[in-house]
Parts: C-alpha cells; structure tokens; sequence
C-alpha cells in the first residue's frame, strides 16, 4: 500500500523550506529542493514510526490494528 503525502515548498532567502500539509510537525529546511525533499520525506517516515509506537504503547493491549483506506 503507497500512501501518499503533499508537501508544500518554497524558496525562502538562500534556503528552501517545506513542510507536509497532512502531519502536523512534519518540517525541514535545506540549501537545496533536492536535499528538501529528501529530508521531508526522512522526518515523515521519523514521525509516522513515533506516532504509531506512542499508539501501541497507550493501548497497552487487547487492542486490534485496522487499515483504514480513504
């Protein structure tokens, strides 16, 4: 399953700067849209494995995983 994203990106000065319209937090700034990209998609992939661990963890157990597609 792809789950796809939007980031939102501009140049800012000598920097280039996004964040990922869906997540909340996720964001980066580098010297180029290349490197931009790529450390978007790094801190996505970081805080999606940190939000599903925190959910495990306060479920505790007994709980049940569902896929839920839109």
């Amino acid at each position: 399953m792809e789950n796809k994203y939007t980031a939102i990106i501009k140049k800012d000065g000598d920097w280039w700067i996004g964040w990922i319209e869906e997540i909340k937090g996720v964001n980066a700034q580098e010297s180029t849209r290349e490197e931009l990209i790529e450390s978007l998609k790094e801190a996505l992939k970081d805080i999606l494995q940190l939000n599903r661990e925190e959910a495990r963890t306060e479920a505790i157990e007994n709980y049940e995983e569902v896929m839920i597609t839109l």
